[in-house]
């Protein structure tokens, strides 16, 4: 296997589809637990998950003088919950129902001392089931939830260095389990117009808080749930200025969905990319100069030189 391929594997969504939205329910079961115990951060950043060196993670998150941290490990497929304290207790991820998971989740966070209540209901999911009765989604192949994992890992890297070039307001590079997404976003810094909502299981105020402000934003979607049957890069403005959906973008492979309004760029077109990195870097750049420009960001005081390693910025 050459380096990108392990880097970058084949994330087939028909070969994996299964695993995928079980695995979307298990990280909203974990996800709710932050949002259940975490303040709110504007736009619903204190709710996402992280990419870890092994998977996913909620982060510490406060409990009771001390803090707690709930894992996917998908080298070993473990699910982790440890506290500061040194406790910790294991799920196994294996195929099993979302009610067994969440049952096994709640066992563990009352073995720790760890009392929580979540809404059972899923989040922007149309036709869902509340976790305690769902037995349908029980699909778990440890490999595509690696692969998964390493494609997230990935991302997460070059989005970083994407974000490293800019100046103005940007949100962590975060996990929203909710959508099921690897996400990086851009502010102008100028209020947008009032988001209509409509997002199923989602409150309208949730929708209208997180879009109170003018974004471009990118991010990883693995497919599923919508009018695409693959994984792929997007990027969208928020209000999408006049002219943004015939914008020029790159590379060649990226075009413009009138469904989900926003640009798309296969996963497959970067995995197989001579340059992986510099494919996705420049599906992010001129996405967000598309729509930067077409809105009239400005972008002299918001944005400077991609971040060196070593190197203080410039001034």
């Amino acid at each position: 296997m050459s380096p990108h391929q392990e880097r970058w594997p084949e994330l087939s969504y028909s070969a994996w589809k299964d695993t995928r939205d079980t695995l979307h329910l298990w990280t909203q079961a974990v996800g709710k637990i932050r949002l259940a115990l975490a303040p709110w951060l504007n736009h619903s950043w204190h709710v996402a998950l992280y990419v870890s060196a092994r998977g996913l993670t909620t982060s510490p998150i406060r409990w009771q003088g001390g803090s707690f941290a709930i894992d996917f490990d998908f080298i070993d497929h473990v699910l982790w919950v440890r506290t500061s304290g040194g406790q910790f207790r294991q799920v196994m991820l294996r195929p099993m129902s979302v009610a067994e998971f969440y049952a096994a989740l709640m066992i563990a966070l009352r073995e720790l001392g760890i009392a929580v209540r979540i809404s059972t209901m899923p989040c922007e999911i149309a036709d869902c089931i509340p976790f305690e009765r769902d037995t349908v989604h029980a699909a778990y192949d440890a490999d595509f939830a690696n692969r998964f994992w390493r494609v997230l890992l990935a991302s997460r890297e070059v989005f970083a260095h994407f974000r490293t070039g800019f100046l103005g307001k940007a949100s962590p590079v975060h996990f929203f389990w909710g959508s099921f997404d690897l996400a990086v976003t851009r502010f102008s810094g100028r209020l947008a117009p009032r988001h209509p909502g409509g997002v199923p299981h989602l409150p309208n105020s949730v929708a209208q808080e997180a879009y109170s402000h003018e974004v471009s934003s990118a991010g990883f979607w693995p497919g599923g749930g919508g009018p695409i049957d693959y994984a792929a890069f997007y990027s969208y403005a928020y209000p999408a200025p006049d002219g943004f959906a015939a914008a020029k973008v790159k590379p060649a492979e990226a075009s413009f969905s009138k469904e989900l309004g926003e640009f798309l760029l296969p996963y497959d077109a970067v995995r197989t990319a001579r340059d992986p990195d510099a494919t996705l870097m420049e599906f992010l750049q001129s996405t967000y100069e598309a729509a930067a420009n077409l809105a009239k960001w400005d972008r002299k005081a918001l944005e400077c030189g991609i971040g060196q390693a070593g190197k203080v910025r410039a001034l």
